[in-house]
């Protein structure tokens, strides 16, 4: 029988210890990546740092109150270095967290009733600018609307990050076409003749050549095919010769960042709550079944087809 010499054993022995000390490290490298996998999923995002975070808080539709920023204010004294950050979509990030003060600064988070804002694969922050209820220009209450999809589809996992933004008119402050589903606020408008001086105002505002006013034959014409629903004549008219109903536009499959995509318009206005609720499951639905981990939606729609889509919505 063949015996290993003493250079044969060593040898060996080198090797399973090498193997051993590969293995532990990878064991360790792959339980860090879990570990920060995990953390980013509850809004703790890694820094260059080493063992610092930056802490991601939800902020729904860009509300926020005094008290909501005393407390952050505390938060960033005690936990971080004392600045924030105001991100792009509207939330708050406090930096330099450190990785063992994690606990409790999510303590500190839900004694203030504040907590982190959704990461990773799933439905993200409800991004709105101020509507109708702040906003001279605002066609739709952006905020109730915000909080209402924040509770309906809010941190709902999918197969990759899905943003909803909603503007309140066509000035677009929300870049509604740069959202997974952008939703915009519209106005049919009408007009009744009733007041009407004919002063030409609406034409004058109008921005889709829509409407022409005959002063000195006192008529009026709109070709409300070329209506953009921007509301401009319904909100200014002098005499509320304008009347009409707000609604939504939406936009599906936008994107922005390292990939700018403009969302596309598969529908008409949208003037029910609730049917607009339905199309926003219903693409998300679609989301769940065709869409590849790490997969925007605008890409899963250009791989199966925007059809599908168009047939799922069109008749909600």
């Amino acid at each position: 029988m063949q015996t290993l010499s003493v250079i044969d054993r060593d040898i060996f022995h080198t090797r399973d210890h090498l193997m051993s000390v590969l293995k532990n490290k990878n064991e360790k490298r792959n339980n860090m990546a879990m570990d920060e996998k995990e953390l980013k999923s509850r809004g703790f995002l890694k820094q260059i740092q080493d063992q610092r975070y930056s802490l991601r808080i939800k902020i729904v539709g860009g509300q926020v109150t005094a008290k909501q920023l005393n407390s952050v204010y505390k938060l960033a004294k005690k936990y971080g270095n004392g600045a924030v950050h105001l991100t792009a979509r509207q939330s708050i990030e406090v930096p330099f967290i450190k990785e063992d003060e994690i606990d409790a600064v999510l303590e500190f988070l839900a004694q203030e009733k504040m907590e982190p804002a959704s990461t990773g694969p799933k439905v993200r922050t409800i991004t709105a600018c101020q509507g109708n209820g702040v906003c001279q220009s605002g066609l739709i209450d952006t905020a109730l609307l915000a909080r209402e999809l924040d509770e309906r589809f809010g941190g709902r996992p999918v197969p990759h990050k899905f943003k909803l933004g909603i503007t309140g008119c066509r000035n677009n402050c929300l870049k509604a076409e740069e959202n997974d589903i952008g939703i915009k606020g519209a106005m049919v408008p009408a007009w009744t003749g009733e007041n009407c001086t004919y002063c030409g105002l609406c034409q004058k505002l109008c921005p889709a050549d829509a409407i022409l006013v005959d002063q000195p034959n006192r008529q009026l014409s709109f070709r409300k095919e070329n209506c953009l629903s921007c509301g401009r004549c319904l909100k200014k008219c002098p005499r509320s010769s304008w009347q009409g109903e707000s609604g939504f536009v939406l936009y599906f499959g936008g994107l922005y960042g390292n990939r700018i995509v403009i969302g596309r318009q598969l529908l008409p206005v949208i003037h029910s709550k609730e049917k607009l609720f339905q199309i926003i499951e219903a693409a998300l639905q679609l989301f769940d079944q065709y869409g590849n981990k790490g997969e925007r939606f605008s890409t899963m729609l250009d791989r199966i087809g925007w059809d599908m889509l168009n047939e799922k919505v069109k008749d909600l």
